[in-house]
């Protein structure tokens, strides 16, 4: 004789409920995020929301709810947002997707009341924590229906009412801008009477627009400047239907402090999140192709980024490079017995410090190149009646970052390159009359990342190379010259230190 079917019922505790809002989200302050967004959804164009010590009121004027959306608000798990994912009136992307986030309000309040407006329809639902795990049979909360002018307009207000701790009105803030899509049309956010406005960057900005097969990433990363790197919120936002989900890295972690100077957001609306909203299913198979994506536009910023710490590099090494060669023109005409050039020419005096001057360069700079002095152009030929034309130094083949300074002695001089040679390459070396200094070495990067030792190394490794000029048969002889020289290269200096 077969045996009638027995069942087992599925039940779920009653305080399971309050464990949603309590423990689902990282931070009790989500509670704004989802109260915002659950207001962006129902097309609201402003919400407001009033802060005292002890209660908070977020107030929308949106569609607003009959009885009926009361009921579904309350649908645990709703999948209502899924089956809809476009609002009525705006065709906004709704972002609530699991029925549960106005629960995150019972992570920082005992009680929350909801009084909502659709039409005619007014009505207010209060859930007590307290009292709902208290009655353990009842699944049902008050509701009150209210006269149809209660509220004016059709909109729906979350009060909290018994805060468990203070929230900072700049913390608010920092949620909604950062949790909220507060740069959508037709949309703002108030807080007591001071309106929202979105994160403004300034600095160098690259647009992101990629594609992959579940759709788009677009966006804009920024190289902030160096004395607005940030150190607190580091990372690029990863933004899902204008909200920031979490901030990701992509590998900056080994970039160093530059990594400070990147900040931006990417637009993946396509990547599937976690419930409570605070990751991604870094399994997903949308997940993965998103890192692909992220890798390549990472290495593109990395290339820029360098590109502009390069060019301020430079404009430091010009500056440098010029007061040294300003110091060491002094010393020679101290000691012409030094200068390999001979005596300064009579009347040249006054010209010397400004033949210190950056030489043109071109892309035509390659191993055939020549460093031309101030006014000459590339290729250009000045005959002199009379006189046999010098030969000119051979530059080597140069970086498009090399800098290059001539210092000047009547038709003479010395040409001076500082530019990338290798970590592995000499500090300095110098091919006839031009002298190469190499900012890869490990001893050049040492000193020219402090401002008071950039000038003098760089006066040390040119003296050393024009002793050198002056005999090279005798290098102890050389070294006494370049102690003479770097001396009174940086009397001055020297000088001053005393008078001090």
């Amino acid at each position: 004789m077969q045996q009638p079917q027995e069942y087992i019922p599925v039940t779920i505790d009653k305080s399971h409920i309050t464990t949603i809002g309590e423990r689902l989200y990282a931070e009790s302050i989500e509670f704004v995020r989802e109260l915002v967004n659950n207001a962006y959804d129902a097309d609201a164009e402003l919400v407001e929301i009033a802060m005292t010590d002890d209660a908070i009121e977020i107030r929308d004027n949106g569609s607003g709810m009959d009885i009926e959306g009361l009921k579904q608000y309350f649908n645990i798990g709703s999948q209502q947002k899924l089956s809809s994912p476009k609002s009525p009136r705006f065709n906004r992307d709704r972002i609530g997707m699991f029925g549960i986030g106005k629960f995150a309000s019972l992570s920082a309040c005992k009680r929350f009341e909801v009084i909502t407006k659709r039409e005619d329809f007014v009505g207010r639902v209060i859930f007590d924590k307290e009292q709902w795990e208290k009655s353990r049979d009842v699944w049902q909360i008050p509701f009150e229906r209210l006269p149809a002018d209660f509220r004016k307009q059709n909109g729906t207000t979350v009060i909290l009412i018994g805060l468990d701790r203070a929230f900072a009105t700049r913390d608010i803030e920092a949620k909604i801008v950062e949790g909220t899509p507060i740069k959508a049309p037709h949309f703002k956010v108030r807080i007591n009477n001071h309106t929202v406005q979105p994160r403004s960057l300034t600095g160098h900005k690259v647009t992101v627009i990629d594609g992959t097969s579940f759709g788009p990433v677009t966006g804009e990363i920024v190289i902030l400047p160096e004395t607005a790197a940030q150190t607190n919120d580091l990372g690029i936002e990863i933004k899902v239907k204008q909200v920031t989900v979490r901030r990701e890295l992509f590998g900056m972690e080994t970039w160093g402090r530059a990594m400070a100077r990147i900040s931006g957001e990417v637009n993946a609306d396509f990547l599937p999140v976690t419930s409570d909203r605070t990751g991604f299913l870094r399994d997903s198979a949308e997940y993965k192709e998103f890192l692909v994506v992220m890798g390549k536009v990472m290495e593109d910023v990395k290339v820029f980024l360098q590109k502009l710490i390069t060019k301020k590099e430079g404009k430091r090494i010009s500056w440098a490079l010029k007061d040294a060669l300003q110091k060491i023109y002094r010393s020679l005409v101290l000691n012409p017995d030094l200068s390999p050039f001979g005596a300064l020419p009579l009347g040249d005096e006054a010209k010397g410090v400004g033949g210190a001057a950056e030489i043109s360069q071109k892309k035509e700079n390659l191993s055939n190149s020549e460093v031309k002095p101030e006014g000459q152009k590339v290729g250009e030929q000045v005959p002199q009646p009379g006189k046999k034309r010098k030969r000119k130094p051979k530059v080597k083949m140069l970086t498009p970052n090399a800098i290059i300074k001539r210092i000047k002695f009547g038709e003479t001089g010395v040409s001076c390159v500082v530019d990338s040679f290798g970590e592995e390459g000499p500090e300095t070396f110098s091919e006839e009359t031009t002298i190469y200094i190499n900012r890869d070495h490990p001893l050049y990067k040492r000193e020219s990342g402090k401002i008071e030792t950039h000038t003098l190394n760089l006066a040390r490794l040119i003296t050393q190379e024009i002793a050198l000029m002056k005999d090279p048969r005798n290098p102890r002889q050389a070294f006494e010259r370049q102690s003479k020289l770097l001396k009174d290269a940086l009397i001055d200096k020297e000088h001053k230190a005393a008078a001090k």
